[in-house]
């Protein structure tokens, strides 16, 4: 829909549509003028600079971002030091919030020099009430905030806060509007991701999420398959399915569907070569899923399923709504049903109450399953959730001493995995010129390791085979098979 809207032709004289997301085209046009006068003034266009913290949905809002700013003129910096800068913010961590109030210090000094310039704070963190406090007292330099549920508002807000005197903050507590054709900048011409739900319905004792995004909410199956048509026409061969919960799409529609069967219709959608999606909740995945996977030519074999711990009792303290015995079933259905599946993780160490038992059983599951990567955490306090509350915190040095122990576990295995790839010829997405020698060029597996071999730029979005010759542990040095 947006490649074919003009904003020449929007008369901005007229009260702006009530109607989404016609709305907020009148406001890119509205902002449009602004960057024009802007650009008249300083013989020059204004810049932006997105700084992304979080995860791949936070990646996939910076692309809305980005793209709204494109569309009304703005050109893109490299670096802070732009006419205009975003934090699209994530909570789910503790150092994730102190990286944003650190750069937040570097930007009010800039700013000191360079006062046209405009601040935006957004995404999750933003959802905090403390978070929002804490910015009116002590960062009168921020010119705009903005949540998860109104991101789409972003022109209207943006043509606010050049018309408005002052700070413009707008947050709200939780939404059951989905917007999604707007402008999009991807990163990717040849991959992208798909938003399919929002929110989270789980409730996780240590996680903040279901907080800030807000409860479950679906998008219709043919607003994705349109969208998914549109990027395959538009020349992308592989799409990341987005959500909280993936298993869980489609349960609050009016005509419920499972995830399983949006998979097989995506499937059906030409041009499109793979499918992957994330994340996963081991209480939702069906064997309805297993089975799809199984058959499908086109869905990825790699799959994040996170633990979070190896200890029922753990789990259960952490509301994760299964245990160990579970857990360890269904990765022998999933490995059963797909036998070369690429199995990733997350673990949380030092939850409040693990003991040396409790962690011991998290090390068990992790040498049963042999995960091909873990990402691996220590236990990170939330404000507002209910482990926040529980007793039995545990020490620092304890908990170091676990980390240290797992990461070394982890590693361990995950090499051994990858070692039994070498010697394979595999299909790789071809990504990007590698960074660090221009001769080579990188891309994926399947499975998702990243793999390096000699190439040129125009592989770049192809599927070529390639033989992988090398393991080092985490990827792979590889020979093009002509």
């Amino acid at each position: 829909m947006y490649n074919e809207i003009d904003l020449d032709k929007i008369d901005v004289s007229h009260e702006p549509p009530t109607q989404e997301p016609a709305r907020q085209y009148y406001f890119m046009a509205k902002c449009r003028e602004w960057v024009r006068e802007f650009e008249q003034k300083n013989g020059r266009r204004p810049c932006f600079f997105v700084q992304t913290f979080g995860c791949q949905m936070n990646a996939r809002d910076s692309e809305k971002l980005v793209g709204i700013l494109e569309t009304v003129g703005y050109c893109q910096a490299e670096k802070e030091e732009a006419d205009f800068v975003i934090y699209n913010t994530c909570t789910v961590r503790e150092n994730a919030n102190n990286k944003v109030w650190g750069r937040l210090g570097y930007l009010n000094a800039y700013k000191k020099h360079h006062p046209h310039m405009k601040i935006a704070l957004c995404g999750c963190m933003m959802q905090e009430a403390e978070v929002v406090e804490k910015i009116k007292k002590s960062y009168p330099f921020v010119d705009l905030v903005f949540g998860t549920h109104n991101i789409y508002k972003f022109a209207e807000l943006l043509e606010t806060s050049f018309v408005q005197e002052g700070r413009v903050i707008d947050i709200w507590k939780d939404t059951d509007k989905i917007v999604e054709e707007l402008p999009i900048e991807r990163k990717y011409s040849f991959k992208s991701g798909v938003n399919i739900m929002f929110g989270c319905n789980n409730f996780c004792s240590y996680c903040i999420v279901p907080y800030v995004r807000g409860r479950e909410r679906s998008r219709k199956p043919e607003d994705i398959l349109a969208e998914i048509e549109r990027l395959a026409a538009d020349g992308v061969v592989e799409i990341m399915l987005l959500g909280q919960n993936v298993n869980s799409y489609g349960k609050n529609l009016k005509e419920p569907i499972t995830f399983a069967e949006l998979l097989k219709q995506i499937e059906d959608i030409e041009g499109i070569e793979r499918i992957r999606f994330m994340t996963s909740h081991p209480k939702d995945l069906s064997d309805e899923l297993i089975e799809v996977m199984g058959k499908s030519k086109k869905i990825c074999r790699h799959l994040h399923l996170p633990l979070q711990s190896g200890s029922s009792r753990i789990l259960k303290a952490m509301n994760r709504h299964y245990d160990k015995e579970q857990y360890l079933s269904l990765v022998e259905k999933i490995r059963r049903a797909v036998p070369d599946i690429a199995l990733t993780t997350d673990i949380i160490v030092g939850f409040p109450g693990e003991t040396e038992e409790d962690f011991l059983e998290t090390m068990d599951v992790v040498e049963q399953v042999g995960y091909e990567s873990a990402f691996t955490f220590i236990y990170s306090k939330r404000t507002g959730t209910p482990a926040a509350f529980m007793e039995e915190q545990i020490s620092e040095d304890v908990v170091k001493d676990r980390f240290d122990r797992l990461l070394k576990s982890v590693q361990s295995i995950a090499a051994k995995k990858a070692e039994l790839y070498t010697g394979k010829t595999e299909p790789v997405l071809v990504e990007e010129v590698n960074e660090q020698d221009q001769m080579l060029v990188s891309g994926r597996l399947s499975s998702n390791f990243m793999v390096h071999f000699p190439g040129t730029e125009e592989m770049i979005g192809k599927i070529v085979n390639v033989t992988l010759k090398e393991c080092k542990g985490f990827y792979f040095y590889g020979e093009l098979v002509e």
